[in-house]
């Protein structure tokens, strides 16, 4: 099962609460399903826990069964109210007019508890959100074919403290985040704490990874420099000995010249440590740097 259908399962296995959140999960998976009018309500999902969730819901809220539930063996659960009677007390229970589109905006006088609003948006994952592997990226999304909805969900999600954003997409409108941190927190409410755990772990595990690979590619790269260092001061030294320069030089100098020839692997810290009684980094380097200024004179 990928990530996203393990979100799903998930949240249908978090309790079906009062009938107050019954309504708001309801209401949430209508206004993204795949029809809803005065005439017909039809969700297609191929999530067979929320199809075996969806009629509870409907009962539990509205005390109403679907006109048609899925069959056996079917691929993608099909899920359809036809019944006008129905259809009618629910639009009329979301606040609506019946004679009217049901589907203009959200009617946040239902979602003033939290309660209220983390099952209404469970109820709009399930019914038309997905997210990506995070091993891959991290991108949740919520999706809906109603502009005005879509417009209130960015408002809903914002003053519940979220930062979302909007695009449209084949003809819908799509909420999405892109931050790893907002996605855990939006799992959490909503009821699937265990996979925003799940995606937090991959997080740190990713965040392990680069920073193991920034260390050994910045100490490869200081490697290099020091090689490239030691390879320039040990032609410094051979350019002072063909000048015959060598025995001038102070006792200090020259024990630098000893010392790096005999260790022409070791970094300036290693290097530094050899000499008796041990130097500094910054008094070695020193030294180096006047061996190269001098061959070059």
């Amino acid at each position: 099962m990928s990530f996203s259908g393990d979100v799903k399962a998930e949240l249908c296995r978090a309790e079906l609460g009062r009938g107050c959140c019954a309504r708001a999960e309801v209401y949430g998976a209508l206004l993204c399903c795949n029809t809803f009018t005065s005439r017909e309500v039809r969700l297609i999902t191929e999530c067979g826990s929320f199809a075996r969730r969806l009629p509870e819901l409907l009962d539990r809220a509205f005390g109403l069964a679907f006109d048609r539930l899925p069959g056996e063996g079917e691929r993608k659960y099909v899920l359809q109210l036809t019944d006008a009677g129905k259809i009618s007390r629910i639009i009329d229970a979301f606040g609506f007019d019946s004679r009217q589109s049901p589907v203009l905006h959200i009617n946040f006088g239902l979602l003033e508890e939290d309660c209220c609003r983390a099952a209404f948006l469970r109820g709009a994952f399930l019914a038309g959100g997905s997210v990506t592997e995070p091993s891959k990226r991290y991108h949740l999304e919520l999706a809906t074919s109603h502009a005005q909805a879509s417009r209130e969900l960015m408002v809903l999600l914002t003053e519940m403290g979220c930062r979302p954003r909007r695009t449209v997409r084949g003809g819908s409108q799509v909420v999405y985040f892109k931050s790893s941190g907002q996605i855990e927190d939006l799992l959490t409410r909503m009821g699937a704490p265990a996979q925003a755990m799940e995606l937090g772990n991959t997080r740190a595990e990713k965040e392990l990874r680069n920073g193991v690979n920034r260390r050994v590619n910045c100490e490869a790269a200081n490697l290099d420099k020091a090689v490239d260092a030691a390879q320039e001061q040990l032609r410094a030294i051979r350019r002072l000995y063909e000048q015959g320069r060598v025995e001038g030089l102070p006792a200090a100098l020259k024990e630098t010249i000893v010392l790096r020839e005999t260790y022409p692997e070791l970094t300036l810290t290693q290097l530094a440590e050899e000499f008796e009684p041990p130097v500094t980094k910054s008094c070695l380097n020193h030294r180096l740097r006047k061996l190269v200024e001098l061959s070059r004179k």
